[in-house]
């Protein structure tokens, strides 16, 4: 039983590596004119890297006269400036195949200054998948809504009902809703009156009597 196990895993191995191997490309730098000093001195070595698409796994092939020409790895700036005396690597078969190993930018120039002053120099940039660059851009971040009274289309906030308050004061503030005052009290003027007509009434009658 273990022995059946190993010998699916082996083949399920086997069958990824040639999966693998299919999917890798190799590519040939300026097509049937090969890797030689443009007719026109143009920018034709980048504009064919742009309309291709490669991925980590795949090749691209140089092919040249080893006898006059060769082909130089180089840094971004030995790139612009056409510096060969310090290359990454340097290729002389007159059929160089590179490998790409990693995702990024690649950058290869001629051995010969005067050709790659005459654009005879590439760059290639890897990606780790051919979908990854097919893809649609990703959306950009929306912008953070406005501050609140700084839109010009903001919406008011829905204000509550108002209660039953005075009017504003001057300064701003607002009173407390107020309770309506009582109306004057005049208890004590209907009892000075009552009383008043009760001594009244007594006086008179006691007039009467002493008149009798």
């Amino acid at each position: 039983m273990a022995k059946v196990s190993f010998i699916n895993a082996l083949g399920l191995v086997s069958l990824v590596l040639l999966i693998q191997r299919g999917e890798a490309t190799t590519f040939t730098v300026g097509g049937s004119k090969g890797w030689s000093v443009p007719s026109d001195n143009g920018q034709v070595f980048n504009q064919w890297a742009e309309k291709m698409r490669f991925q980590i796994g795949d090749s691209i092939l140089f092919v040249y006269q080893s006898a006059s020409d060769s082909v130089l790895q180089v840094t971004k700036e030995d790139y612009s400036s056409c510096t060969t005396t310090s290359p990454i690597a340097k290729y002389t078969d007159g059929h160089t195949e590179f490998k790409f190993s990693n995702s990024g930018p690649y950058y290869f120039i001629s051995g010969n200054k005067d050709n790659c002053n005459k654009n005879e120099k590439v760059t290639v940039v890897v990606m780790a998948d051919r979908s990854s660059k097919n893809s649609p851009p990703s959306p950009s971040p929306s912008a953070s809504p406005p501050a609140p009274g700084t839109g010009h289309d903001e919406q008011p906030p829905v204000a509550s009902p108002p209660m039953a308050a005075s009017p504003p004061m001057d300064d701003g503030t607002t009173l407390a809703p107020s309770v309506e005052s009582n109306p004057p009290n005049d208890n004590g003027a209907a009892s000075f009156v009552i009383s008043f007509v009760g001594s009244l009434g007594a006086f008179v009658a006691s007039s009467l009597f002493l008149a009798f």
